[in-house]
Parts: structure tokens; C-alpha cells; sequence
């Protein structure tokens, strides 16, 4: 329904075009300045948060959840690492058949822990890589907890600030207002899509970004202006 797309050469943005709408139902087409949600590219920005919380010795690799999350079942053998790896055996919540009852409706931190222990785990910790959200929500919140501030602020201080990406930052509802695209499907016509609430995909989804910060951001981190080169092998 809309897109847009960019190209970086040594650093300098050499291509960008949008295509198609942001808003279908006022017939708002998509521009260069269009935010979208980013969905699961919100676990690369996470991603850093944590690799940038190690290097400020909030956080080890290798430190057990348990501390944080006992009620989670093996919470004394998962580690950090494998929450960043998907190699936790934590079961994905949005693979649940009641996800798309609940996920429009907001959720405490209380709230999304029990539904994520409840479920239990689907494999022996470190015994295989299953994509799961639940390993990129609960790192938000662990974030949150090392730092004693809020995900939105980690977000904008070690990240969004440092490298001026201003159209960059954890959504909320939608607002076409502020260049805010909606989400659509296609199934014989275009078709607008429910909004999941920020406050249940956190870090391994809620970020809102355009594809030009996006580009910034990654020509950032591989040319070691927000982490340590030595940390990203690891």
C-alpha cells in the first residue's frame, strides 16, 4: 500500500523514493518525511541498547534472568546472550491462536511476564535458535531495570540523539498527523489493519522510523559510531 526506500554510498545517501499512501482513507500519499512502524527491525535497536549496556558493565552477556524473572521457567539457565540469539526456548507469545484477541489492548509489565511464563518453554535453553518476541520484550524491560529508565529514554539518549535520527523513536497510536503511516492488507481490496498496543511488542517491535534514519542507523553501527567493533563478535 506504501513504501518507501533509500540507498547510503560512503556514507551519503544517494537514492530515495516513496511510493504509494500512508493514509488510504484521506488519500494521504506516502513522502520522504512518512514514520512506520518498524516491527522486528525494533531488535536491531534493542540489540545495541543491550551490546551498549555491557559496555557500560549494567549488564553481562553471560548473567542468568533469574534475578529479574524467576517465574520464568529456566530462568537460572537462560542468559542475556541467549535472549539475543533467540536460543532461549522461551515460547513466542504472538504464535499463540489468542494473540490477535488480546494485542490491541494494554498490557503492564506484569501482565505481559505472566503471559510469557505461562506459556513455558518450547526447548532446552541453548539447545537450538526458535525466533520468539518474548525474549525481545523481556530485554526491554530488563533494559529498563538496569538503567532505572524507560525504554522510550534509552532509546533517544544511546541511540536516536547521539546520531540526530529525529524521526526516529518508540511509537504509540498512530497519528497521520505527524506523518505517521497506517498499517494495510490486501485481500481483494487494501484493508486497514487493527493497531497493536506499544506497550505489549516494546523493543522487539514498537519502534517507529523512516527508512532514511534507518540507513543512518545501520551505517552507524558497522562503522563503529555506537559500539565497539570487538563487542559485535561477540
Amino acid at each position: 500500500m506504501y513504501g518507501k526506500c533509500g540507498y547510503i554510498k560512503n556514507g551519503t545517501l544517494i537514492y530515495s523514493k516513496s511510493v504509494g499512501f500512508s493514509d488510504l482513507e484521506n488519500n494521504k500519499k506516502a513522502t520522504p518525511n512518512s514514520k512506520y512502524r518498524i516491527g522486528s527491525i525494533s531488535k536491531t535497536f534493542t540489540s545495541v541498547l543491550v551490546l551498549k549496556a555491557v559496555e557500560m558493565n549494567k549488564l553481562k552477556l553471560d548473567q542468568t534472568i533469574e534475578s529479574f524473572f524467576p517465574t520464568i521457567k529456566n530462568a537460572e539457565k537462560i542468559t542475556i546472550k541467549h535472549l539475543l540469539s533467540h536460543r532461549s526456548g522461551i515460547h513466542n507469545f504472538t504464535d499463540d491462536k489468542d494473540y490477535l484477541t488480546w494485542n490491541t489492548q494494554p498490557k503492564t509489565e506484569k501482565e505481559m511476564v505472566a503471559i510469557i511464563a505461562k506459556a513455558g518453554s518450547d526447548f532446552v535453553p541453548d539447545s537450538k535458535a526458535q525466533y520468539s518476541n518474548s525474549n525481545f520484550v523481556l530485554l526491554t524491560y530488563i533494559l529498563e531495570k538496569s538503567f532505572k529508565k524507560s525504554y522510550t529514554d534509552l532509546l533517544k539518549e544511546l541511540i536516536t540523539k547521539p546520531l540526530d535520527l529525529k524521526n526516529t523513536y518508540m511509537g504509540g497510536k498512530i497519528n497521520p498527523a505527524k506523518e505517521e503511516c497506517k498499517s494495510y492488507t490486501f485481500n481483494e481490496k487494501w484493508i486497514l489493519q487493527p493497531e497493536t498496543d506499544i506497550s505489549i511488542p516494546l523493543g522487539a517491535g514498537g519502534v517507529v522510523s523512516t527508512p532514511s534514519d534507518l540507513v543512518d542507523f545501520s551505517n552507524a553501527l558497522f562503522n563503529g559510531k555506537l559500539l565497539n567493533p570487538e563487542i559485535l563478535k561477540s
